[in-house]
């Protein structure tokens, strides 16, 4: 009953959120386009049955799996990871080598261009071979890759093939909350291996739009837009033309003499992208040889601006004050997979009821497809890296490469307005003291500052902070508001002491550098919806009796974090239950434990 009432509520919020957009449904889950942000016309999805194999003995490539001729005996239903129900497999053992193997057959009105595949995201190494013949491969479980396979295409069925390496127990592994023991306890939670977001291919000419970066300018009333092309050919001109509600706001043509054609677009009375008001605009890429259109993207951008002045952040050049939730991305029925466009679209939209404007996505990479539909309703979104729990030559390699993608994909999305590359320390332990984790954490500051000048940075968000970092975040699960108001007391006029927290608040060594300070872990209120409470259940301080002595204490941890002036924002633990934790203002299966107006008239005061 509890899969059912959850796949309702998704029924349910598929009619209340028109007129955005929803997709109907097919025999293929997740038929959406995964990128609206990179859209063409001629695209296919390759989600849904592949064949499947566990090769826990690993000798698959020694066998040449790879061939395409070997039949696996398994089934498993992509984009899901083989540990969640949705695969139809679910198993949750230790299987660190998995092959994936599939037909399909190109348009034939594909037969002039060339075929690229793309991986959403496949944790942790993934090589791939199409008819035996060996495409490419990608390191790191939370980013996208893509492949050109048009040299290794034959007329009729084609076959493909993965291999997914996964070293489960691999603590210096970019894993978050992924646990490297059997079964699932305390803040750890199941596994995934291999595929885990969609899959799908398109048609492109030789020359085509690899890439979008999308810079807006709210200040000048202009966005800057670059397309990265993979070669200079000056023969050819790439076409921009933006539009708000259909009407063309502005429009610009320039010869592609370098690799990264840019151009400057004004926009005449730009409206602006807010979670009051998510304003987008429209593009249009086209890439013209002559009178002929070569390639034609379709794409958006938001009008946004986010800073930080006189202790406070700004939105749009104006104080704001930020309410964020804690937001896992676990589903019970699918693990880190969304299981639905629409699933995606209910939690944006409850976040929003439970009067919440933002969720920092905790250490989870989230899918671009959710990373749209916050774009698209207006949620604030703290983006954050997956962490790895020890430091080693190996992780700082493995963290630098994934980090730097993860970025760089995700850049074009305005609701997107903090990087957090480390939290609580995971993968630094002994920061502390260290000048090597030290210099880490810094680095990772000024290597998003490197890549991206228009969102904040978080160095390592809840303590033991450098003194490179725009925001300083605090983790504090007091257990009443009284507690919580007595401890940060005095604060506002004395900041040279920030109280610890079972951890310092800054790395030996360093000062508070002056930036905004919010709460950005608290409450972790237990209270548990429906069947008795299990073994192993719980959350932080304690789990409640009832609906209304959470709501009390929560309201209380509220009022004593509004009522201080130190601080400009926080952000509540969590969103909903997962697995075992049943802290959130939803249970698992996504029933909220209290009405939406109740929590938004404590998050609203």
């Amino acid at each position: 009953m509890r899969k059912l009432g959850f796949y309702c509520c998704i029924l349910i919020v598929s009619i209340l959120v028109t007129p955005f957009e929803v997709t109907a449904q097919t025999s293929i889950p997740r038929p959406e386009h995964p990128r609206p942000d990179m859209r063409r016309a001629d695209w296919q999805t390759l989600n849904g049955p592949w064949e499947f194999e566990f090769d826990d003995t690993d000798r698959g490539l020694a066998e040449r799996w790879f061939t395409g001729n070997k039949r696996f005996a398994k089934t498993i239903v992509v984009p899901y990871c083989f540990q969640s129900k949705l695969s139809g497999i679910a198993d949750t053992g230790f299987h660190d080598v998995v092959w994936y193997r599939r037909a399909f057959q190109i348009p034939d009105g594909w037969r002039s261009r060339r075929t690229m595949v793309h991986f959403g995201a496949v944790d942790y190494q993934a090589t791939v071979w199409v008819n035996g013949d060996q495409a490419g491969s990608h390191q790191g479980g939370h980013v996208s890759f893509s492949l050109d396979i048009t040299d290794q295409l034959k007329p009729g069925p084609n076959i493909i093939v993965l291999r997914a390496y996964d070293p489960s127990t691999d603590r210096s592994l970019p894993r978050g909350k992924q646990y490297w023991k059997p079964r699932s306890e305390s803040i750890w939670y199941t596994r995934t291996t291999g595929i885990w977001q969609p899959v799908w291919m398109e048609a492109v000419e030789a020359v085509h739009v690899r890439s979008l970066r999308i810079t807006p300018d709210v200040d000048q009333s202009q966005v800057n837009v670059e397309a990265i092309l993979g070669k200079r050919t000056p023969d050819l001109k790439l076409r921009n033309s933006v539009r708000l509600n259909g009407t063309l706001q502005a429009q610009s043509e320039v010869a592609c003499q370098q690799e990264r054609p840019s151009t400057l677009l004004k926009l005449e009375g730009q409206q602006l992208w807010s979670p009051e008001k998510p304003t987008l605009y429209d593009l249009t890429v086209e890439l013209i040889a002559g009178t002929k259109v070569l390639d034609k993207v379709e794409s958006y951008f938001g009008q946004r601006k986010v800073s930080v002045h006189a202790d406070k952040v700004y939105l749009n050049n104006a104080p704001y004050y930020l309410k964020l939730v804690l937001d896992q991305g676990y589903w019970p029925e699918s693990t880190l997979t969304p299981p639905s466009d629409e699933a995606m679209q209910y939690d944006i939209k409850m976040t929003k009821a439970f009067g919440l404007n933002g969720a920092r996505k905790h250490q989870k990479v989230e899918d671009p497809r959710w990373l749209y539909w916050a774009d698209k309703m207006g949620l604030l979104v703290w983006g954050e890296m997956a962490n790895a729990q020890d430091y080693s030559e190996e992780y700082v390699a493995r963290f630098l490469d994934e980090w730097q993608q993860v970025v760089t994909r995700d850049y074009n999305h305005p609701s997107i307005v903090t990087w957090v590359p480390i939290n609580e320390s995971w993968g630094v332990r002994n920061i502390l003291t260290s000048f090597a984790q030290q210099e880490h954490a810094k680095t990772m500051y000024h290597l998003v500052r490197s890549l991206d000048q228009t969102r904040l940075v978080v160095d390592n968000d809840g303590w033991e902070h450098t003194d490179e970092t725009d925001l300083f975040t605090l983790h504090d699960y007091a257990r009443t508001g009284e507690q919580m108001a007595a401890k940060y007391k005095g604060l506002d006029t004395d900041r040279s002491r920030i109280p610890r927290n079972g951890r310092e608040a800054l790395a030996f060594g360093y000062k508070y550098n002056g930036t905004p300070i919010l709460m950005t872990e608290f409450g972790g209120i237990a209270y548990r919806v429906g069947a008795p409470l299990a073994e192993n259940e719980w959350g932080y301080a304690g789990i409640e009796p009832s609906r209304e002595a959470m709501l009390q204490r929560l309201d209380g941890l509220v009022k004593a974090l509004r009522a201080n002036p130190v601080f400009v924002g926080f952000c509540y633990t969590q969103l909903t239950d997962v697995e075992q934790e049943i802290n959130g203002l939803m249970t698992y299966d996504r029933k909220p434990k209290a009405e939406p107006a109740e929590f938004a008239k404590i998050f609203g005061q």
